[in-house]
């Protein structure tokens, strides 16, 4: 019986109706050249040549490798677009399936997948409203390194057609279009990714198998093909409560992008519990507003406390007039803060290690484990430019090789430019400091009673708005100048390449983001000096924190740069996906009776090709990556003044998950598959944030919080009352302004020095830290000690499979498959 999806995938096939697609090569030219050249200048038509020679030679190639070719031809207005259809037959793939290490299935696997909270919901007899049930199950195998003289050892070698996986012949083609040279070696003219970025090429591309959308009559499931389920089981909006069907996504997009998916999941269900625990104290700081003492001191003191001027040209103001933010303050600044940074720092410790765990099974399953170590082949581009070949210590193949003094000099180059763009923020940051005290100059001579009483809050909010924007224009500028740097340092392989260039980007977007929440949570307010004696920065007074404290600032801050931030990205993975693809598809449709295709008796509409060639190309997964670390970052880091940021950042997921899921199903173009063995450096950037996160949360707590003060006044008075005087001193005497007394934030006598209850609480503070970190740390260490990174069962299995793959391969060992089979069939009865 003929499926849907077989009937799909006989459209990805050449004209024969049998050879296969395995890659379109596309570029767009004009109609009529001739009268193109003879209206452009002669570079302009030099160039044209250039292109075309390039690749009729890297077409020539491609034959010589022995790939099949065929081509389409569509006229559309004044365009003509190419498109060159790839195959690779058995003994090219067979060639290339040993070189770069694939592998293939030696037994099927029939032990069952589960899933942790399946368990803990089973044992309760909770109904799992998360679960589903998905169709077509990829099949799990025990599985080796393909070679061509054991072909017979291997399971489904009898039919040549479907042995190698999609996947896998896209892989293929990728490497040998990545390696092809079109022209100078040493000019580095090779491979498909730089004939695409000088235009020779407009896309290179794997074809989606078919439409993603259901059929419009009833289908049985199992005839659906893999995008038309990754569509109806993951990507739609009424699945945001199910679980990710991880091993179709791995299957369709390979291990990469599925451990994306999957440590995205798990962040997410992770967030649910710091999200529950951040809404509850949140909710204890609403009741504070109302019940706390110093604050009802505070609001019913009238002119009691007349306060200093907070410039050089503003008026006297009373304390009592900041009584509704300084309530908005305990929302933020309370005792439950301290539990909940506390909280935080364990969670994040916990969710990192169960991670590694999660991560460690996954890359079992999905035959990744060693692949960094041993499997991992150089970069094609790597492989084309290098100037050497060496040795390879592990598998005594001959390989190229950069030298390392010569990649050293490059990095150290980079590094210089990071520092150069890090001093570029550090400009912009103080430039926005001086925006903020201008600005609340400029309102104060305004005479404009509402704008006066606001100035502070005004000037503070258009500041972080200002800093958005300047951080997301910086962001653009500082990753395209890291991707040239990172290619030019020419690293070996794609993990090391990658690893390069994410540490390069976060360095630079982690000073970006943070600087500014850094500045005032540590150091705003810290240099104002007193009345009488203020210190100034370029002849402006320093800028000191709000009547409230430094703390509902930084909340403000966070919650511009962090929501503002997550909803400017979500608008963008909304609505520009669908502009690009609507433009795209407006500049390629085809005017009337000017299609021109090989076949006459061709199909009304789009052939897969075309239809492909109109959707987006994929940006990989770096953008989204740095988004949900920066998130973490901000949740861990600075939670301490913003209780919220996880219910903020949950939310934010939820959406975000089927965002990435309909963009990668429905609007990019396929990926050609890439493996992975896990999530790279981006798992070492996460334990840098949760130590980090210890650090700031208790730094936070003891300065910028008002918990330790609270705490000192209550344990020396035996209550609150007249902790809001106890806060403020009086002015010097020789305060010229005025002869009037009034009275500023801090601890100091009437000369404008600290006080002995500053030096006490300073101890109390310093000893706070030191404290807060131990044992924060030492609980991290103890759970990191408890959870270990690979659990029994699977360093296990992996002996298990190294064994079996090892007799399998044996020579004269033809009967051997068939014993150990039955052993790890036995062994699955037993675990």
């Amino acid at each position: 019986m003929e499926t849907c999806a077989a009937a799909q995938e006989n459209k990805n096939v050449f004209s024969d109706g049998v050879t296969r697609i395995d890659f379109v090569l596309v570029w767009e030219e004009s109609v009529n050249p001739l009268k193109s050249a003879e209206s452009d200048e002669v570079s302009s038509s030099s160039s044209r040549d250039t292109h075309r020679k390039w690749r009729t030679e890297f077409l020539s190639r491609l034959r010589t490798a022995g790939l099949h070719q065929e081509t389409k031809e569509v006229v559309q207005g004044k365009t003509k677009t190419t498109y060159v259809l790839l195959s690779a037959p058995w003994n090219v793939l067979c060639y290339y399936a040993e070189e770069i290490s694939v592998r293939v299935p030696l037994q099927a696997v029939t032990t069952p997948i589960s899933i942790w909270s399946e368990k803990i919901l089973e044992k309760l007899h909770i109904p799992n409203i998360m679960a589903q049930d998905v169709p077509n199950l990829p099949p799990d195998y025990y599985t080796c390194q393909f070679r061509s003289n054991k072909l017979e050892r291997f399971l489904g070698h009898e039919n040549k057609d479907t042995f190698f996986k999609t996947t896998q012949r896209h892989q293929i083609l990728y490497e040998i279009l990545a390696r092809t040279p079109y022209g100078s070696l040493k000019r580095g003219e090779v491979g498909i990714g730089r004939l695409v970025s000088e235009h020779v090429l407009t896309a290179a591309f794997p074809l989606h198998e078919g439409p993603f959308e259901m059929p419009k009559t009833p289908v049985d499931p199992q005839s659906l093909n893999m995008r038309q389920i990754l569509h109806h089981y993951w990507a739609r909006w009424a699945c945001w409560r199910k679980y990710q069907p991880l091993d179709h996504i791995r299957e369709y997009f390979g291990e990469k992008i599925a451990l994306y998916f999957a440590w995205l999941g798990f962040y997410t269900g992770w967030l649910l519990p710091a999200a529950v625990v951040g809404f509850i104290i949140f909710l204890f700081g609403i009741w504070l507003m109302v019940t706390d003492v110093a604050a009802e001191e505070l609001c019913t003191s009238g002119d009691t406390f007349v306060m200093c001027p907070l410039c050089n040209i503003c008026r006297y103001w009373n304390l009592s007039s900041i009584c509704y933010t300084y309530k908005a303050g305990l929302l933020f600044d309370n005792g439950g803060t301290v539990f909940f940074s506390i909280f935080m720092s364990l969670w994040a410790v916990t969710f990192l290690e169960y991670w590694k765990r999660t991560s460690s099974i996954l890359s079992h399953r999905w035959d990744c484990s060693e692949f960094e170590e041993i499997e991992e082949r150089p970069r094609p581009e790597f492989t084309a430019l290098a100037p050497m070949t060496v040795r390879n210590p592990v598998t005594g193949a001959e390989e190229p090789y950069f030298p390392e003094t010569q990649r050293l000099s490059r990095t150290l180059t980079g590094n210089m430019v990071i520092i150069l763009m890090i001093a570029i923020v550090l400009i912009f940051l103080i430039a926005i400091i001086l925006y903020r005290t201008i600005l609340s100059i400029i309102i104060y001579r305004s005479q404009n009673g509402f704008f006066i009483f606001s100035a502070g809050r005004i000037a503070s909010l258009t500041g972080s708005m200002l800093n958005l924007l300047v951080i997301l224009l910086l962001s653009r500028l500082y990753t395209y100048l890291a991707q040239i740097l990172t290619r030019w340092e020419m690293h070996r392989t794609q993990t090391k390449y990658e690893d390069a260039f994410i540490l390069k980007v976060f360095i630079f977007q982690f000073v970006n983001f943070y600087s500014s929440p850094v500045y005032i949570a540590f150091f705003k307010g810290r240099f104002v000096g007193y009345p009488g004696k203020y210190n100034t920065l370029l002849g402006i007074r320093n800028e000191d924190c709000g009547a409230s404290g430094c703390l509902i600032e930084l909340a403000q801050e966070l919650l511009v740069i962090m929501v503002g931030k997550q909803v400017i990205s979500n608008i963008q993975e909304f609505v520009l996906p669908k502009l690009k693809a609507w433009w795209h598809r407006r500049k390629l449709k085809p005017a009337p009776s000017q299609e021109v295709i090989d076949e006459p008796d061709s199909e009304p509409g789009l052939s897969p090709w075309e239809a492909n060639y109109q959707l987006l190309v994929c940006e990989g997964l770096f953008d989204e990556y740095l988004e949900m670390v920066l998130q973490f970052g901000f949740i861990t880091i600075f939670v301490a003044a913003c209780p919220l940021a996880p219910l903020f950042a949950l939310i934010n997921n939820w959406v975000e998950v089927r965002l990435d899921a309909q963009k990668f199903v429905c609007e990019y173009r396929r990926p050609v598959v890439e493996r992975a063995q896990d999530i790279g450096i981006w798992l070492t950037i996460l334990k840098f944030i949760s130590y980090l996160a210890v650090i700031t949360n208790a730094f936070l707590i003891a300065f910028t919080s008002d918990f330790l003060p609270r705490l000192f006044y209550r344990y020396t008075t035996g209550s609150m009352r007249g902790y809001v005087n106890f806060t403020l001193s009086v002015a010097p005497a020789n305060y010229t302004q005025s002869h009037m007394t009034c009275r500023y934030r801090g601890l100091k006598d009437d000369k404008g020095q600290p006080t002995q209850d500053y030096y006490h609480l300073l101890a109390i503070r310093l000893s706070f830290v030191i404290i807060f970190e131990h044992v924060v740390l030492l609980i991290g260490r103890i759970i990191d000690w408890m959870v270990p990174d690979i659990p029994e069962e699977v360093e296990i299995k992996v002996k298990r499979e190294h064994y079996m793959a090892k007799e399998a391969l044996a020579e004269n060992q033809a009967s051997f498959l068939e014993t150990i089979i039955d052993g790890c069939n036995c062994y699955e009865k037993i675990y």
